[in-house]
């Protein structure tokens, strides 16, 4: 622990009376029907890891069914079809609604806490990812008790997803709805990164940041980067089981691979995805059991930036017996095996804080030398699976099924079970009990490792996966019984643990057990639904051990904004690298918008489903109205400078590229941007494999159509430029009609262009049914028409705002987002037009 020096304290006089309960009234929280309008993040981050934990409990009893159909050999328990829905909804749920979702529930529960704001930038987008993810992921299971579940696969490979093999709606449960919880998922990790870089406490710069709130910035850029490869091959093969677009069809151009690059592309980042939360969590509960700061803190973010880095060179690790080329396959090997390194680093740094420290055996403990041990087996059968040769022999065998479950038990559920007991203290009034928590452990350490070893000697002797029944006399029968045992004693496990929930998880945020680890950061400061009572200022990473009068100092109201300075809710926004106050941030306050923009957009996405279009199209724009509603209110504007304590005073809302807004406009435009890269890859991908590209008899759009369409998207980039000029000067009459014509022609023009791409495909004789290059060629258009689509949405809210009078001068935040979309929808058409009108030409 560090000799660091308590910085001057802004607010050493007393408070005035009635400060803290009219903070309180501020942040009150909502009873009744009206919890469903919550948008705190403390509240929807319990909401989040409910339902994750009720979707692991379901994908649970799915397991369970599988592996007692297992335990013997010809069973008859279940046919081989409900089979197949099982083991892919098990799949599915545990990756898709489960895992991801669990971990980033933790990160929206503690981050506001762990960097001492009163909440992250964008609650209401937090309660929409939410309530999407919920409903969404609710219906889905409903399809397994409606015999309409997935069945091809929780990997969904064409051509057996495809409509040619299955014809009936289970596959489009799996791509609408899995495409529609990944967005939900998206914008989380939007509403995480500009919270971390944004709303953390004074004096907190980024070398000080806990390992968890590193972590959780780095699991939100792989998600920005990594999901919408599945969005786009998801949308891609829905395209083609619905309007017969032939991506994935060889006979007319396509290729299955295709979409397992994109699929894989996205998959093994994801392990590391659900991994590095989990390791931050280990990174937060070791150094306090240990009672000493943790070795190795710089490595440790060198770590996770590197393991972040490296999983996106990895995805082919998982198609070594594809027929890829031997030089691809070996850097795929090789970065396979790299990857290990970063792991290591961060198991060597809690090895040693432990070894320096004094253990506490206490149940978080055990769950931490739980996973040290079962992920550690997990990373050397992978290490093992990364070498080719042995990969030809164990893919497709229960080998990999261990690996996967060591992998994703050891390194993210044993984690997660101590993250939960060493948190549950900060949110309920009776911290869950050491004796039973320590029988868990073991239970759970004993069933694993009885369930999954025996699957590496089933895999080596032959068993394949997915099979769901085997001949007797295989000898596969022993270690099956004893997989299926292991399940049942995982069973047990978890079954007291939800015991011990019930018995003593008592939610409140007002009077919890408290601080009963001595922990050093600030998520165990005292919390009401305000989070903390005043924003301290952050002079160490362990603050609660190198200021010991903080808590004190900050439940008394001696730091920054102790009360509330706008009679609103708000924190405060800093600047991203040392975490100097820039302006105060008001946030919004209990509302339906986010409830029932969610619902209507899950019901939009679950009726194109079963193929009910007119509903779903109308379901779909009262969902966009109620989006359109809670933007209307987002930009409320700037207001004059505040006092927040010790004199200093601070702008409130501010607009430019230091706004919070701002940040997040980038962030989605990467995500798009990232999309759109999947376009282009799957272009070339089906450029490579096509001996003819563009196909013999295709014809060749018109490079006039293209040249009006590149006129067109130049026209609408200086429109919205000229629109900045124009709008410092707004309110005066002429200005002001200027500024609305030119927003108007900037939403035009970029319309124009992309009906002109459009026109020229039509003419030129190309129709996307014919052949891979016509669909992949109307795939880019589509998606360049959404993103116009939006567009329009955006530039009439600014439209409409200006006809209201609110926006003009400092006023202008709304516009200024709206714009840099603009900019970046030019680019995207720019790009899509050199892409898909010259290289064919190049090449030839």
């Amino acid at each position: 622990m560090s000799d660091t020096t308590a910085p001057d304290l802004p607010n050493p006089l007393p408070r005035p009376p009635g400060e803290l309960e009219e903070l309180e009234r501020v942040w009150r929280r909502p009873r009744g029907i009206r919890r469903l309008t919550e948008v705190n993040n403390s509240q929807i981050g319990l909401y989040y890891i409910g339902t994750a934990v009720m979707f692991f409990l379901f994908a649970g009893v799915l397991a369970l069914l599988m592996r007692a159909q297992l335990a013997l050999p010809e069973n008859a328990l279940v046919d081989h079809d409900l089979y197949n829905q099982l083991f892919t909804m098990h799949g599915t749920v545990m990756m898709f609604l489960f895992a991801v979702p669990a971990v980033e529930a933790m990160g929206v529960l503690l981050l506001p806490s762990m960097v001492a704001a009163r909440d992250l930038p964008f609650p209401r987008l937090s309660a929409y990812a939410f309530w999407a993810y919920f409903i969404g992921g609710t219906i889905f299971l409903v399809s397994l008790f409606l015999d309409v579940a997935p069945r091809a696969g929780w990997f969904m490979y064409p051509p057996l997803s495809s409509a040619e093999y299955t014809p009936d709606v289970s596959s489009d449960f799996w791509l609408l709805g899995i495409g529609f919880i990944e967005i939900s998922a998206i914008a989380g990790a939007i509403e995480i990164i500009v919270g971390v870089l944004r709303t953390r406490a004074p004096g907190m710069s980024l070398d000080k940041m806990p390992v968890f709130a590193w972590v959780m910035l780095v699991f939100a850029g792989m998600i920005v980067f990594a999901f919408p490869a599945m969005i786009a091959g998801t949308a891609l093969l829905e395209l083609e089981r619905a309007f017969d677009w032939p991506f994935f069809i060889a006979e007319r151009g396509g290729d299955p691979l295709l979409w397992q690059h994109l699929f894989w592309f996205f998959g093994h980042p994801e392990v590391y995805i659900i991994f590095l939360p989990a390791a931050g969590f280990l990174s937060m509960i070791v150094p306090t059991l240990a009672r000493r700061p943790l070795i190795g803190y710089r490595a440790i973010v060198l770590a996770v930036i590197g393991t972040g880095f490296l999983s996106f060179g990895l995805w082919v690790h998982h198609m070594f017996t594809t027929g890829l080329p031997a030089i691809s396959m070996s850097f795929f090997s090789a970065a396979s095996m790299a990857v290990a390194i970063p792991s290591g680093i961060q198991i060597f740094a809690w090895i040693a804080t432990i070894a320096a420290g004094r253990m506490q055996l206490t149940t978080p403990a055990l769950f931490v030398l739980g996973f040290l041990f079962i992920f550690t087996i997990g990373g050397l059968s992978g290490v093992m699976v990364a070498m080719v040769p042995f990969d030809w022999q164990a893919h497709d065998t229960y080998f990999i099924v261990a690996h996967l479950h060591y992998v994703l038990i050891g390194g993210m559920v044993f984690p997660l079970f101590a993250a939960i007991y060493y948190w549950v203290p900060m949110i309920s009034r009776r911290r869950l009990s050491e004796r039973i928590g320590k029988v868990v452990a073991v239970l759970l350490f004993l069933g694993v490792n009885l369930a999954f070893f025996p699957m590496h000697v089933s895999g080596l002797m032959g068993m394949p996966r997915r099979v769901y029944t085997y001949p007797d006399g295989l000898g596969w029968e022993v270690t099956n019984l004893l997989s299926t045992i292991g399940a049942f004693v995982i069973a047990a496990g978890v079954a007291l643990f939800l015991f011990d929930l019930a018995r003593n998880l008592r939610l409140s945020t007002t009077r919890n057990a408290g601080n009963v680890w001595d922990a050093g950061t600030l998520e165990w400061l005292p919390t009401g639904t305000y989070q903390t009572r005043s924003i301290p200022i952050v002079t160490s990473r362990d603050p609660l051990w190198d200021q010991p009068n903080l808590a004190a100092d900050v439940e008394a109201g001696r730091y920054y904004l102790p009360g509330t300075a706008t009679g609103r809710r708000e924190t405060i926004v800093t600047s991203s690298v040392d975490a100097r106050p820039q302006y105060v941030l008001t946030l919004p306050g209990p509302g339906w918008t986010p409830f029932f923009s969610a619902a209507f957009t899950a019901a939009a996405f679950m009726l194109l489903t079963v193929k009910a279009v007119i509903p779903a199209i109308l379901c779909g724009a009262i969902a966009i109205g109620g989006i359109i509603a809670w933007m209307w209110r987002a930009d409320i504007g700037p207001r004059a400078p505040v006092d927040i304590g010790g004199g200093l005073r601070l702008p409130v809302n501010i607009t430019g590229r230091n706004a919070h807004a701002t940040a997040g406009t980038v962030v989605l435009i990467l995500c798009a941007g990232t999309l759109f890269g999947c376009l282009l890859f799957a272009y070339f991908f089906l450029w490579t494999v096509n001996a003819d590209w563009p196909p013999a008899g295709a014809g060749a759009p018109s490079p006039s159509w293209a040249a009006i369409a590149a006129v067109l998207l130049l026209a609408a980039s200086l429109a919205w430029r000229a629109g900045r000029g124009v709008l410092t000067s707004h309110d005066q009459p002429r200005p002001r009609l200027m500024f609305r014509l030119l927003v108007l022609g900037a939403a035009a023009a970029a319309t124009a262009a992309v009906v002109a791409d459009g026109v020229s495909l039509w003419q030129a004789g190309l129709r996307p049914a014919d052949s891979a290059y016509g669909a992949i060629l109307y795939a880019i258009t589509a998606y360049q028409a959404f993103l116009t689509g939006a567009l329009i949405i955006m530039a009439g809210i600014v439209f409409a705002r200006s006809l209201a009078g609110r926006i003009g001068g400092p006023w202008r935040l709304s516009f200024e987002v709206t714009a840099l979309f603009g900019h970046y929808v030019v680019v995207q058409g720019l790009v899509a037009l050199a892409v898909t009108r010259l290289f064919p030409g190049v090449a030839s």
